[in-house]
């Protein structure tokens, strides 16, 4: 799974990344601080099976409170995008051949609006900001179908193609799926036997549409506790009622964990509050946390960084942690509930076996819900926060 981050030079991008990685990279005060993307690993939360099942897990990635489990996601940070960039403006080309992997976007969004459309120090609209990406990101998107459509159009429709498993395969590398197909087809009511029939309004709203339910798309409204931010907040949620879109502090959140990596406090990423070590800390730096703690958690109840990535997994792809679990909850090494992995919504038991690997899925014979301890079929639904442990022949 991978999460690009997306938005103008300068919206603080970067500075998310860092905040959610506490990877090594440049944050600068100018655009296009990043040219080559930067990747790294975040974390969801889960709540912890170990606390239920009454014992402490070794998580082999991650990490684990006792009461919450961070399970690892991967992050890519691209370089920012301006107005033109489907057309090869600033770093368009390069930026956007960056997304194509992407599961989906995370627009960061400078809703203080002290940067222009180009990232430079200013004055900025965030309502135009977020029109800017999606007007260059559908304009990306229906680019590449346009280049091969004419000729994709006439032979699905003289050879008679399933058009679902033709488009599909055409734009595998976009990761299209013959049921995005399908269901953009419903929708908009288009003739999928008759594309050449297609007009270009058809064809740009097939485009538009299918773009958005591939790259799912949220809004992190950053730099929240900044003049201003506020009154422009409620204006971005009264534009786009239809966008998930969530206040955060990249710069809050990364002050709390470099200070919690330095021993000045104690604070967990995603938490309300924190505790700070008196005998570490000296009053400048008190005075500086006592600020994000008044200005930001105690307004928004969390600098927002972890709320945008666990929104993200769960509510935007529709993702479900998954336990492989044993009878005795442990690896053949001792450590327990070791690993937890992230499976898209309504996968089955034998789904799980095959994302461990494929010789245990195709030797599986049941699954024991380690609950219950009752066996499930392979065609069993798994739910978020399953243990389930696979038997095979």
């Amino acid at each position: 799974m991978l999460l690009g981050l997306v938005g103008k030079p300068s919206c603080g991008k970067s500075t998310f990344f860092k905040a959610a990685t506490l990877a090594d990279v440049l944050i600068a005060a100018y655009p296009f601080a990043t040219i080559k993307p930067n990747h790294g690993m975040g974390y969801v939360r889960v709540d912890s099976l170990c606390k239920e099942l009454n014992t402490k897990c070794n998580p082999r990635t991650g990490f684990c409170t006792g009461e919450i489990r961070f399970v690892p996601v991967e992050l890519m940070d691209v370089a920012g995008l301006v107005a033109g960039a489907s057309e090869g403006k600033g770093l368009g080309n390069k930026f956007l051949d960056d997304l194509r992997q992407a599961d989906m976007f995370i627009q960061i969004v400078d809703i203080s609006g002290t940067t222009d459309i180009e990232g430079r120090e200013g004055t900025g609209d965030p309502i135009e900001d977020v029109k800017m990406l999606e007007n260059e990101l559908n304009k990306w998107y229906g680019g590449i179908f346009k280049k091969v459509w004419d000729k994709l159009s006439r032979t699905i429709q003289s050879t008679k193609q399933n058009f679902p498993v033709a488009v599909a395969k055409q734009f595998s590398g976009l990761r299209v799926s013959e049921d995005d197909v399908k269901e953009v087809l419903i929708k908009l009511k288009l003739n999928p036997e008759q594309p050449t029939s297609w007009s270009e309004n058809d064809l740009t709203n097939f485009t538009s549409t299918l773009r958005h339910l591939t790259k799912p798309m949220l809004i992190a409204a950053n730099k929240i506790d900044k003049s201003g931010a506020k009154e422009n907040l409620e204006k971005l949620h009264k534009e786009f009622p239809e966008i998930l879109i969530i206040p955060c502090s990249s710069d809050g959140e990364l002050s709390l964990r470099q200070a919690s990596e330095h021993g000045l406090i104690e604070y967990i990423q995603g938490s309300s509050n924190f505790k700070i070590n008196e005998d570490k800390a000296n009053d400048e730096q008190k005075r500086a946390l006592e600020s994000i703690q008044k200005n930001v958690l105690d307004v928004y109840g969390s600098t927002g960084v972890q709320e945008v990535l666990d929104k993200a997994v769960f509510d935007l792809l529709k993702y479900i942690a998954i336990f492989p679990a044993g009878s005795k909850l442990s690896d053949s090494k001792g450590n327990i509930l070791p690993d937890c992995f992230l499976l898209p919504q309504g996968s089955t038991a034998l789904d799980f076996a095959y994302h461990l690997h494929t010789d245990i899925g195709d030797k599986f014979v049941k699954a024991i819900d380690v609950r219950t301890k009752q066996p499930v079929g392979k065609d069993h639904a798994l739910k978020h926060r399953d243990g389930i442990e696979i038997m095979t022949n």
